[in-house]
């Protein structure tokens, strides 16, 4: 069972709270019936999530093996058969789509449109540099409009720029983290060839600007403020910028950017940062 639990990699589920934004930014926060079909879509997308990360370490066994931490997990090691993953995979994948047919026909959709993205990923779209961090960047934006759908909640053009933008930034320092193995002669991946730590780090820092930019012009802008009721939303931005320059330490101090779930989960800074966040953010929504 720890083999299995491990297969579908429960830390990732921390990356589906993505599912909550379009409640969270409806400033809605008392509405029981939305707050708990939120909750059963997220583990609704956990399963179908859990079935992708499977099907990708059904597809990446060999590069795994060479991989200085992924050669642990339980394919790659041999602690679980390639048939009982296949099966798991299937089960997960048809429980979860089956569950969000009977919800909803257009959360439905938005499933099928994940793991249909994810399938071609997984067999052909992550060996091409660039289109790889922006295939996990739409899978974020597809988790908004899973949490979008069921609940009838309208996304904001606003919430989805920066939600993308944001993927973009955390995937590009995972390529990092590739980036370094690679240079120390593990290279698990037949797209590096695409990066360097030049391009990497450029680029990294051009969308974290952008991504704090584009935050504050979210929070400054009329149709937030008119929703609000209130001019002072931007001071949530001070959290937003401390929240990126600890990643980007994180990144290009540590060089510890390999796994961006595992990084939210384990960094007490960065945690403080984000309910620090929530709380600033909600307070001043309250407050107005």
């Amino acid at each position: 069972m720890n083999n299995i639990l491990k297969l579908m990699r429960p830390h990732q589920y921390v990356k589906n709270i993505f599912i909550f934004a379009p409640l969270f930014f409806s400033f809605n926060f008392e509405d029981n019936t939305k707050i708990i079909t939120t909750f059963i879509i997220f583990i609704i997308f956990s399963l179908l999530a859990s079935s992708v990360y499977i099907l990708n370490d059904l597809m990446d066994i060999e590069e795994d093996k060479a991989h200085p931490t992924k050669k642990n997990r339980p394919l790659a090691s041999g602690s679980i058969s390639i048939s009982t993953a296949k099966f798991l995979f299937i089960f997960l994948a048809s429980i979860s789509l089956i569950c969000s047919f009977l919800i909803s026909i257009d959360l439905f959709y938005v499933l099928v449109s994940y793991f249909v993205l994810n399938i071609l990923y997984s067999l052909k779209l992550k060996h091409i540099s660039i289109v790889d961090i922006f295939i996990i960047a739409t899978g974020f934006v597809l988790r908004l409009f899973a949490g979008s759908v069921a609940t009838d909640i309208h996304l904001s053009m606003w919430i989805i720029i920066i939600t993308f933008l944001l993927a973009i930034f955390l995937a590009l320092a995972k390529r990092r983290d590739d980036v370094l193995l690679s240079q120390q002669g593990a290279k698990t991946r037949k797209n590096i060839d695409g990066y360097n730590l030049e391009f990497v780090n450029a680029t990294m820092t051009v969308m974290s600007g952008v991504v704090v930019v584009s935050y504050i012009l979210y929070t400054v802008s009329s149709e937030v403020i008119s929703r609000v009721h209130t001019e002072y939303l931007f001071l949530t931005s001070f959290f937003v910028l401390l929240g990126i320059f600890r990643y980007m330490q994180i990144t290009f101090v540590e060089q510890k950017s390999g796994s961006p779930s595992k990084i939210v989960l384990n960094d007490l800074f960065l945690q403080i940062t984000l309910i620090l966040w929530v709380i600033s953010f909600i307070l001043i929504v309250k407050m107005a």
